[in-house]
C-alpha cells in the first residue's frame, strides 16, 4: 500500500449527503475482484448518460477537476453496502483523500486498508473547504497527515483528529497484511521454536 504523508492537489466539490457505495461504484462493476480498472465506473450513474456519454455537468467531468485527488463532500459518505470496490474505485480514479463531516463506519475503515485518507471535519469547516474547492484547479488544498492539517489556498489551516494507530499505518503504508509482514521474523522464530518443542503439532 502506498504511504500517505502529504498531498497537495485539486479538490473536487461534491455537495451531496448520503452518497452510498452503489453511487460510488454501481453493482454492475462488482463482477471483478481486481483492484484496478474500477476508476472507469466511479460515480458512473452521475458521470455518464444512458448512452455512455459524459455528463458535462458532473464535477469530475469538468476540465478544472479532471485531475482531482481530493474529494470534498457531504455527511454520511460511503453508506449502504460494505463493498470494498468503493474505495478501490476511488483510488483507481486517483482520489487519495475524502473530506466529509461523517462517514459510514465500514467504508471509513476500508479506506485506511486501501491507502485513502478519510478526514472528518465540522460543518463549518466543510463549508469553508467546499468554498475553496469550488474555485477550481487554481485553488489547491494541502493535506498534511503528519501535522494533521488541511491548508487552504488562502493560507487558512484546519486541524483534524485521527486515531494514532490509523495515522501510523497510513504514514507507513501498512494495511492488514503489511502489519503482519512487519513481524515476519518474529512469526518465523515462533514457528521454528514451536516445531522443535512440539514436532507433533
Amino acid at each position: 500500500m502506498q504511504p500517505f504523508t502529504k498531498l497537495t492537489g485539486i479538490a473536487a466539490p461534491l455537495p451531496l449527503v448520503n452518497i452510498d457505495t452503489d453511487m460510488i461504484i454501481p453493482k454492475e462493476y462488482l463482477k471483478t475482484i481486481k483492484r484496478t480498472g474500477l476508476g472507469a465506473g466511479l460515480f458512473a450513474e452521475m458521470r455518464f448518460d444512458q448512452q455512455g456519454n459524459e455528463n458535462p455537468d458532473f464535477v469530475l467531468n469538468k476540465p478544472a477537476y479532471r485531475g482531482a485527488e481530493i474529494l470534498v463532500t457531504g455527511e454520511n459518505f460511503g453508506c449502504g453496502s460494505s463493498r470494498e470496490h468503493a474505495p478501490w474505485a476511488l483510488l483507481d480514479y486517483g482520489i487519495r483523500c475524502v473530506i466529509a463531516t461523517s462517514f459510514a463506519d465500514i467504508f471509513y475503515n476500508n479506506c485506511f486498508q486501501n491507502g485513502i485518507l478519510p478526514i472528518k471535519v465540522t460543518p463549518e469547516e466543510l463549508e469553508k473547504l467546499m468554498d475553496d474547492a469550488e474555485r477550481g484547479s487554481n485553488a489547491r488544498l494541502t493535506v498534511d497527515l503528519e501535522a494533521q492539517e488541511i491548508r487552504g489556498p488562502d493560507g487558512g489551516v484546519i486541524h483534524f483528529d485521527l486515531d494514532p494507530f490509523k495515522k501510523h499505518c497510513m504514514l507507513n503504508g501498512l494495511d492488514g497484511i503489511g502489519l503482519t509482514m512487519v513481524k515476519a521474523d518474529q512469526i518465523t522464530d515462533y514457528e521454528t521454536k514451536l516445531a522443535s518443542e512440539r514436532p507433533w503439532a
